[in-house]
């Protein structure tokens, strides 16, 4: 069981936060992890690389000059791979790198990130996180009062929130995510996580929800 202390948006602590990071994964797999992170990154891949074989690139087909007889080595086309100008030997062409695991394995995956994020000791826990029109100077100084400015830091908050997203969205190195959107690459690529005292509620919840099912 890990006592997580609670801040405000001063940094100054008001609360703790009992949690077992058994509650959201049993154990780590590494391995799952790997994959899952694979995964997601392969799907970032447009696929769009193209080279030009030597049937693509211009010039003549015919044979450059005859076999036998001019002391040279022997040749074809001028479009050989071989040669300047030429085609691409074993050319790139544009392919789709995305394949998908098992839906379980993914869900699974995303609560081992968690459940590593809080045995590290790197997520930081707030009591509320709102703000009433979007003001990117107010969500700064509230980072650097949580010390966690100027590191990457992934945000986690219940549901969306216009406000919230819009006073983040600008600040280097901050993204901000409601939980039904997390997986295993947006948990474990920041250096730092930090959560509403409601997001790992709900967490929790539905880790709950799912066991009991």
């Amino acid at each position: 069981m890990l006592s997580l202390p609670i801040y405000d948006r001063t940094g100054a602590e008001v609360g703790k936060y009992e949690v077992d990071p058994a509650q959201l994964a049993p154990r780590i797999s590494k391995q799952l992890l790997h994959d899952a992170v694979v995964m997601y990154q392969n799907n970032l891949r447009q696929g769009s690389a193209k080279t030009k074989t030597r049937s693509e690139v211009s010039g003549s087909s015919k044979k450059m000059y005859r076999q036998k007889g001019t002391g040279n080595a022997r040749a074809g086309s001028r479009r050989s791979g071989v040669r300047r100008g030429g085609g691409h030997i074993h050319a790139r062409q544009p392919r789709d790198w995305s394949y998908r695991l098992p839906r379980k394995a993914l869900q699974l995956a995303t609560r081992m990130a968690l459940a590593s994020r809080l045995t590290d000791a790197e997520v930081t826990l707030i009591d509320q996180l709102a703000f009433e029109q979007p003001k990117t100077r107010d969500a700064a100084a509230m980072l650097k009062a949580l010390k966690l400015g100027g590191t990457s830091v992934l945000v986690a908050v219940p549901s969306y929130d216009l406000n919230v997203y819009k006073s983040l969205r600008n600040l280097d190195g901050v993204s901000v995510a409601p939980i039904t959107e997390l997986n295993a690459l947006s948990v474990l690529s920041p250096k730092r996580l930090l959560m509403t005292t409601s997001a790992l509620d709900a967490i929790v919840k539905l880790r709950s929800g799912a066991a009991a099912e």
